[in-house]
This record gives C-alpha cells, sequence and structure tokens, in this order.
C-alpha cells in the first residue's frame, strides 16, 4: 500500500522545484534593470527557501479543472510574491521587528529598512503584471478578474487591513467576533 504522505511530499516537492524555477524567470536580475540592492532584496527574500504551501494549492486546484502547469505556476509565483512581500513588511521594526525570516537574517536586517520596504513594494506590482500578463492567460477577462481577486484579497478588505487590525489588537483585547474578523 503506497504510503499517502510520501505521495503528497513528492507533489508538494515537485511543485515547489517548477515553482523556484519560475519565480526566476519572473525576478528580475540584477544588472539588467532597475537598482542592483533592491533586485538582490527582492531575489533573497523571493527565493529563500520556504513550504510554499499556496502555490501548491494553486496548482493542485488548477490542476482539478484541467489548467495547465505553467498557467498555474505563473499565478502561483505571483501569489508567492505577494506573500514574501507581507513578510518583508511584517518583519520591518514598525511592524513585529523581527530578525530572521526562513531561517536567515530577515529583508530590513540584510539589506536595510528602505531596501526592504521598496523590496516589498517591488513583489507587489511585480505580482500584478505577472497576472496581468498574458502569458498568464489567454482571456484578457480572466486576467482581469485575477488582478481584481487578488488586489481585494491582499487590500485594505484583506490581508492589508487585517495586519493593521493586528498592530490594534496589541493595545485591545479583541472579542471572538473581531478575532474571526481579523483572521478572514
Amino acid at each position: 500500500m503506497p504510503n499517502k504522505h510520501n505521495n503528497l511530499k513528492t507533489a508538494l516537492d515537485d511543485i515547489v522545484e517548477d515553482l523556484q524555477r519560475k519565480m526566476n524567470d519572473l525576478l528580475p536580475e540584477a544588472g539588467k534593470c532597475g537598482e542592483q540592492k533592491l533586485l538582490e532584496a527582492m531575489r533573497y527574500s523571493a527565493l529563500s527557501p520556504s513550504k510554499k504551501l499556496r502555490p501548491f494549492l494553486v496548482c493542485a486546484s488548477a490542476g482539478l479543472f484541467g489548467v495547465g502547469r505553467e498557467v498555474a505556476l505563473q499565478t502561483a509565483a505571483a501569489l508567492e510574491f505577494i506573500h514574501v512581500y507581507s513578510l518583508i513588511h511584517d518583519d520591518l521594526p514598525a511592524m513585529d521587528n523581527d530578525d530572521i525570516r526562513r531561517g536567515q537574517p530577515s529583508c530590513h536586517k540584510k539589506f536595510g529598512e528602505a531596501a526592504a520596504i521598496l523590496a516589498g513594494d517591488g513583489l507587489l506590482t511585480l505580482a500584478f503584471e505577472v497576472l496581468s500578463h498574458e502569458t498568464t492567460h489567454p482571456s484578457p477577462q480572466v486576467r482581469i478578474e485575477l488582478v481584481t481577486t487578488f488586489a481585494k484579497a491582499a487590500g485594505v478588505t484583506g490581508m492589508v487591513g487585517g495586519q493593521m487590525m493586528d498592530i490594534e489588537a496589541e493595545h485591545s483585547k479583541l472579542t471572538i467576533d473581531e478575532i474571526m474578523h481579523l483572521q478572514r
């Protein structure tokens, strides 16, 4: 009888390997455009080892609906860029002030606060560039829906709003309903 855990680990490892390749291809290389330190900070944070569960779920779900692997990887990479942007900003002294992320110095510790802020901003805008590109999906309508969905999930009524609620919660006691709202 095959071990289900090994099958899941193999599937996850397979997608992580493909995602790392895709993200490496999508991230600008230092020296080809823009500021070298900024690009190094973006690549350092985005390509650092991690579980990459969100991209795995994107690719696995896309496969259920017959979406091609490369198209799913484009969307998964955009999602991971947004996630990494949020982690970079979350680690900043004004937020959680974390010195370590994923077993290595956080972006602001390695590159400085200004570079970390800009690296996060660069990853966020790169995510929307990737989502809006025709290689993500041939239909402009599908691309617009992806951009809209990601913007809502990452924006003021999503992740950014939740981060603000989390910061404010440090100084007050939340009700169960407020905690559930924050988590959503």
